[in-house]
């Protein structure tokens, strides 16, 4: 994620700040200039940018609840990234506001990706039988008081995402009943969106069979293999070809998996590269590294593998210094190399021809 600066005292300003920490203008993100603004108001809703007064927008419908912080030009109610929304979480308690401002932070980390590559996100209006949707769902609760929680998962567009994930200690619960080294919303939201990136850009561009030469066939019984994944575990030795445990129980989930890591990628190495880090262990000349190229224009996955080793070591030592779990517990064997560089051929073949 790029840093950004206030239009108005050049401060500093972050992707979710809501307000200039030294003048206190209002800020607001306009996904069209994939920019952070200060805004000056014109009206009781609308507002015009100190950078260009005579461009009118208006913030998201859901900046009410402090939800959203993204802007809107024209009649639209709801920005890029919210109106793809159809089921929210409940906002009658605090409980229910809160989860949706972690879920919705998730959400635009991922837009913000998407827009940057400029890949496919039309909305069931524009393709009423693929088109990106998401339900965010509530547990259920059964006679006995047993609770039934609700399934994160993709099909044909529609992204589900358990509410219950926003709670810390209710996915650090599952994460570890199911014997996860990382879980977390934002990897939620970017593996989803791998299925639907895969529908639109390798099934719907007749590119199978450029996959199934990196993946596999992904022709193979879907559910019979998530059900031997659970029951059996992952193949014995699964580490040398895929990034997960998951990754290995169908190419679908295999894609999908890559597909969030290359996201985790790009959008650390970026800020990375806006704060100026570079990996220098004095010594150690074989593990240094630095961004000295913009990530979303890599020339290859391995220009980013290059730079992102050394980060992610760094990172996961300074975490174990400060008793924490490694941030990124991931190996990158040449395999899953192969299928990042496969990924990065896609995407940036996405973005040329629009």
């Amino acid at each position: 994620m790029k840093l950004f600066a206030c239009d108005n005292c050049d401060q500093v300003v972050h992707f979710d700040n809501r307000h200039c920490v030294r003048c206190n203008h209002r800020l607001g993100f306009l996904p069209s200039d994939l920019a952070m603004h200060a805004l000056e108001p014109r009206d009781d809703t609308v507002w015009q940018l100190v950078s260009d007064p005579d461009r009118q927008v208006h913030f998201c419908a859901n900046a009410g609840l402090d939800i959203c912080n993204w802007l809107v030009e024209g009649d639209s109610e709801f920005c890029t990234a919210c109106r793809h929304n159809r089921l929210v979480p409940n906002t009658d308690t605090q409980d229910g506001i809160d989860r949706w401002r972690r879920i919705g932070q998730a959400q635009r980390h991922l837009f913000y990706s998407l827009l940057r590559w400029k890949l496919p996100h039309p909305d069931r209006g524009e393709d009423p039988q693929g088109g990106l949707v998401f339900d965010f769902l509530e547990d259920s609760l059964q006679g006995n008081g047993n609770v039934v929680p609700a399934m994160t998962g993709h099909e044909e567009g529609l992204i589900t995402i358990r509410a219950a994930e926003a709670d810390d200690a209710t996915r650090e619960q599952a994460r570890s009943s199911m014997n996860e080294p990382y879980r977390t919303l934002l990897g939620h939201f970017r593996h989803e969106a791998g299925h639907f990136i895969w529908n639109k850009l390798v099934r719907d561009q007749n590119g199978l069979e450029d996959f199934r030469a990196v993946f596999g066939d992904e022709r193979q019984d879907y559910l019979a293999a998530l059900q031997k994944h659970y029951a059996a575990g992952p193949p014995l030795g699964w580490q040398d070809n895929f990034i997960s445990a998951y990754a290995s129980s169908h190419p679908w989930e295999d894609f999908a998996e890559c597909f969030a890591h290359y996201l985790h990628i790009v959008d650390t190495l970026e800020t990375a590269r806006a704060f100026g880090i570079a990996i220098d262990p004095r010594g150690h000349e074989e593990i240094a590294g630095e961004v000295d190229f913009i990530p979303y224009r890599a020339k290859s996955a391995e220009q980013l593998v290059s730079a992102w080793v050394p980060l992610s070591l760094a990172i996961n030592a300074i975490q174990r210094s400060m008793g924490q779990p490694d941030s990124y517990p991931f190996v990158l064997s040449s395999p899953v190399v192969a299928k990042l560089e496969y990924l990065h051929r896609l995407i940036q073949g996405a973005a040329t021809r629009l």
